[in-house]
């Protein structure tokens, strides 16, 4: 597969995360970022960036559970929550590739927090606070597409602050 092929996956992702800003509810925003993720994904194991492109699998377990929050109650719970920092831990820790290996560890494990609160505002604070480590690990493993998602990812969080207010984004919401 040539280059300009491998980044290009990369670049469909860009699509899904700029829209999962922009949906309000939690539900719309998981969906958005589960497909998003998967492409990356893709890519990442194309180009033998495995600890990102598991962690981006970690990402895809937690959405689709978040999904279903409503239908399996076990989902929201701190056990649940705990299984999934263990199960990055363990993919850390196994395709441990030195220092690097850390920034989707940080990324995934501070997105998580945020997401298992089921608050608007926190799940996008747990976003701006995390994004960063991912945006660093893309460029270092030269994933141009998904560095590009990180950066837009980041500058369309802020647009649904805007957008929303940040103090309507902590009131509760359905996931």
């Amino acid at each position: 597969m040539s280059e300009w092929m491998v980044q290009g996956i990369g670049f469909v992702a860009v699509i899904f995360f700029i829209v999962s800003y922009q949906v309000k509810s939690n539900r719309g925003l998981f969906f958005c970022q589960l497909i998003g993720c998967l492409i990356i994904a893709v890519q990442m194991i194309i180009l033998g960036a495995y600890t990102g492109a598991l962690g981006l699998a970690i990402n895809i377990l937690r959405n689709l559970l978040l999904l279903k929050v409503d239908d399996w109650k076990w989902v929201g719970s701190r056990k649940t929550l705990a299984g999934i920092i263990a199960l990055l831990v363990l993919i850390t820790a196994l395709t441990w590739d030195g220092v690097i290996s850390l920034l989707p560890f940080f990324s995934v494990g501070i997105s998580t927090l945020g997401y298992w609160t089921n608050n608007a505002q926190k799940i996008r604070l747990g976003q701006l606070c995390g994004s960063p480590f991912t945006l660093v690990y893309d460029i270092l493993v030269h994933t141009w597409g998904g560095a590009l998602c990180e950066a837009i990812a980041l500058a369309s969080i802020l647009v649904s602050i805007a957008r929303f207010g940040w103090t309507k984004l902590g009131e509760g919401q359905p996931v």
